[in-house]
């Protein structure tokens, strides 16, 4: 009889005894987010192609590549004038469509840099630090193999309010895409996101139009003062 009361005692015990251990486990992995099929920029492609077969690029350009904040970049020329700046920004980009799109919005224009923006809307659909890195590392690797002295100038993700649920995930990203930079002399990682902070450490407002994402004149006149002098 007194055993049969001991058995579930036993039980009790060892379950108290076993959950902080199983607490001590490491998180699982998180399951990569299945990347957007990059044939939705088909017309944007083909937009381009035509731009070029109207006014050829000439090789050896600094070509800025990547999401919304690159293609609503409309003073990009002036903003950086006596330079060859190319603006081949497609919205709703992630890192893997800059992969994907290598050859049809980087390899024809041979730049000699490529700054690159990408990861805020990787971020906004949930991948992880490391996935976006992964396609980073692709994207790279693919550049220096056909233009192995293009440097690549990789922009911060940008704060923002729209982005403020993602703002952890958002800071990781950034810090192994800083750290990845640091293996090679032809990458470069520019810091735009810190100066668009406030002295709160959230993002400013003023910086932004209304859908709290994308930036305004003040916005692009902070990132152009930090660019240039990357600018060779």
């Amino acid at each position: 009889m007194h055993h049969a009361r001991f058995v579930p005692l036993l039980s009790l015990l060892a379950g108290v005894l076993l959950s902080p251990m199983a607490r001590l486990q490491p998180a699982p992995s998180p399951q990569p987010v299945a990347d957007p099929d990059p044939s939705r920029f088909e017309k944007d492609a083909q937009a381009f192609a035509m731009a070029d077969a109207a006014n050829p690029v000439p090789p050896g350009g600094i070509l800025f590549l990547g999401s919304s904040s690159i293609r609503k970049w409309d003073t990009l020329a002036q903003d950086f004038p006596g330079l060859p700046v190319l603006n081949r920004g497609f919205g709703g980009s992630q890192m893997s469509d800059a992969v994907a799109l290598a050859d049809r919005l980087v390899f024809p224009y041979a730049p000699r840099q490529i700054v690159l923006y990408e990861g805020d809307n990787d971020v906004g659909a949930g991948k992880s630090a490391a996935q976006i890195l992964e396609d980073f590392r692709d994207f790279a690797r693919e550049v220096h193999a056909r233009l192995p002295a293009c440097r690549i100038s990789l922009l911060a993700i940008k704060p923002s309010p729209k982005r403020k649920p993602f703002a952890v995930a958002l800071g990781e990203a950034n810090a192994v895409l800083r750290k990845f930079t640091e293996t090679s002399p032809l990458l470069e990682y520019i810091d735009i996101h810190t100066p668009m902070l406030g002295d709160d450490g959230q993002p400013r407002p003023e910086l932004f139009i209304e859908d709290n994402l994308h930036m305004n004149a003040a916005g692009y006149a902070i990132w152009t003062a930090v660019i240039r002098p990357y600018l060779r």
